[in-house]
């Protein structure tokens, strides 16, 4: 839900919308960031650090600081054994790539680049670390994916994995960021660099073959036998992003009957349908994204599409169209943890504060643990390494689980696996995600769950992030009594970075957004539609005001 839907939101991009490309890329090198402006320094929100050549917000002297910084980070934690570094298909990705060989080569980091210059989804990037530290103590691997995620074609984004193969937890972007911009006010004095041709022809960049490698591994997450045997009809919708060479490799070697619906890379993302804002974004758990699959709901079995760095997923029933994320990652929950015995009684269910209390359900019903956290996928990190955690997952479409035999697969989001699994448990149970949705709300309640997205300056956007439970002056939510306000999430006791109001038949929750100039609120009932409105009303109220003081 937001205040106004545009215009061409689920229509073909038209030309004006579409990015200039070559200006996009001289802005990447011509472009440089005023270290003073706070809009253009360093700055690591939930996942990585991301912006606009544009902006001056992510433009070549922002990678090499950071490429630096994270050499330096390395070489502080005595971290030596290769970095593992993707990309994917934004236009500002390859350029970025080649700034960060040209650093971390003169900082002689052992690089490994993707064979044949392939794009490289985030959870293959994670894969490959976790795979390569397995059984080491010493000389451990970490990661770089250059990505922004779901985010408009004019961005860039660079995050990094240490060696636990997740997102940087705070602390690490912290020093990261830091460092970073400390090399932009001294203009760029302390950074390493070797020309681009040089870099790439030196002896410490190797190739990996991470699409083979992640691909042929994939037989340890899901049942392809069962599926194969089903004869279940799927179709995927890459989007344009980085696994859209890896699904015809998958299809082809485990027999299964999948259909790419496009393999068109185009940095301006011109087959893309608009989002609600009038913006192309790459996002799979919209309606106005996804209007090329859900347009086949009705030809194949169970369908599904992936963001660019493909760590999302979007899940297109026959029965119901496209799932809303907190729905389907219900569903998984209730699935995975009756169809995985070798995870064992101790791995629990992780979610986000803001990710459906429908999950709080299945999860009591299963008997599990519920590990609840604030937003972002790092602090799922160390519980899928270790197996602590069976699951974790968050509202915008991430999840990642362990392997059938309870060890880690990664532990960064994967949406390739979730997407697959949709087809798995249509195969097992013969019915689709959205029936099996169904039977569950008729047994645990039905939520009724939306956003709110809302302009926020920086200094409001501070505000809202310290708000506190003592300065809510409400006592009452959509007719209910408050029975608790939290700024610390139950799971670890970690800031939330906004506030989460809870009352017997709803919630909701308001934070900051980690990456763009505005405020979030997050709202669920299970009583009505009606009941929504109300609390996500009450809710915008409630923030406004605090945001006025």
């Amino acid at each position: 839900m937001n205040a106004k839907v545009d215009t061409l939101a689920g229509k073909v991009a038209p030309a004006s919308l579409l990015v200039d490309v070559s200006k996009l890329l001289d802005a990447y090198i011509n472009l440089q960031p005023d270290p003073a402006e706070p809009s253009q320094r360093v700055a690591f929100g939930t996942s990585g650090h991301r912006g606009s050549s544009f902006e001056r917000s992510f433009n070549e002297w922002h990678v090499l600081a950071i490429s630096q910084a994270i050499c330096d980070y390395r070489r502080q934690q005595g971290i030596d054994g290769p970095l593992f570094i993707g990309i994917d298909t934004h236009a500002l990705s390859r350029p970025a790539l080649e700034s960060a060989l040209e650093v971390l080569v003169a900082n002689d980091v052992a690089v490994m680049v993707s064979a044949g210059d392939e794009y490289t989804p985030t959870p293959a990037v994670s894969h490959a670390i976790l795979v390569y530290n397995r059984g080491r103590t010493s000389g451990l691997a970490d990661g770089i994916v250059v990505t922004p995620s779901h985010n408009p074609p004019a961005d860039g984004g660079f995050k990094y994995n240490p060696p636990n193969g997740g997102p940087a937890d705070t602390d690490v972007t912290g020093w990261i960021q830091k460092r970073a911009n400390a090399l932009l006010e001294n203009r760029l004095d302390g950074v390493k660099r070797l020309p681009y041709a040089q870099a790439r022809r030196a002896t410490q960049v190797r190739e990996h073959d991470y699409l083979t490698h992640y691909v042929d591994d994939l037989q340890h997450m899901i049942d392809f036998d069962v599926i194969r045997h089903a004869g279940v009809r799927m179709a995927v919708d890459p989007l344009g992003g980085a696994g859209v060479h890896y699904w015809q490799p998958i299809a082809q070697r485990y027999g299964i009957d999948l259909t790419v619906v496009s393999e068109t890379v185009d940095p301006t993302f011109r087959f893309m349908t608009v989002d609600w804002d009038g913006k192309i974004r790459m996002d799979p758990s919209s309606q106005y994204a996804m209007q090329r699959l859900i347009g086949l709901k009705d030809d194949y079995d169970v369908a599904f599409g992936c963001d660019t760095d493909h760590d999302r997923h979007g899940i297109v029933a026959r029965s119901s169209g496209l799932m809303l994320p907190n729905n389907y990652l219900a569903v998984m929950v209730d699935y995975l943890y009756r169809h995985r015995p070798q995870w064992g009684g101790q791995a629990g269910v992780g979610k986000t504060v803001v990710s459906s209390s429908l999950i709080d359900r299945v999860t009591q019903r299963l008997g599990r643990r519920l590990y609840e956290v604030p937003v972002g996928f790092k602090w799922f990190a160390d519980g899928l390494f270790e197996g602590s955690l069976g699951f974790g997952c968050e509202e915008s479409a991430g999840a990642s689980m362990l392997r059938h035999d309870g060890t880690v697969w990664s532990t960064d989001k994967d949406g390739i696996v979730p997407a697959l699994l949709s087809a798995e448990m249509t195969a097992r149970t013969g019915r689709d995600p959205g029936q099996l949705f169904d039977a569950l709300t008729d047994a645990l309640g039905r939520p009724y769950c939306s956003r709110i997205d809302a302009p926020a300056t920086g200094s409001q956007k501070a505000r809202l992030s310290k708000l506190s439970p003592q300065q809510l002056q409400s006592r009452e939510l959509a007719g209910e009594q408050i029975e608790q306000v939290l700024d610390r999430a139950p799971g670890n006791n970690a800031a939330i970075g906004g506030i989460k109001v809870m009352a017997a038949s709803g919630w909701f929750a308001a934070r900051p957004s980690g990456t763009e100039e505005i405020y979030k609120i997050y709202g669920e009932s299970f009583k009505s539609e009606e009941h929504l409105q109300a609390i996500l009303s009450e809710a915008q109220k409630i923030v406004d005001a605090a945001l006025a003081e």
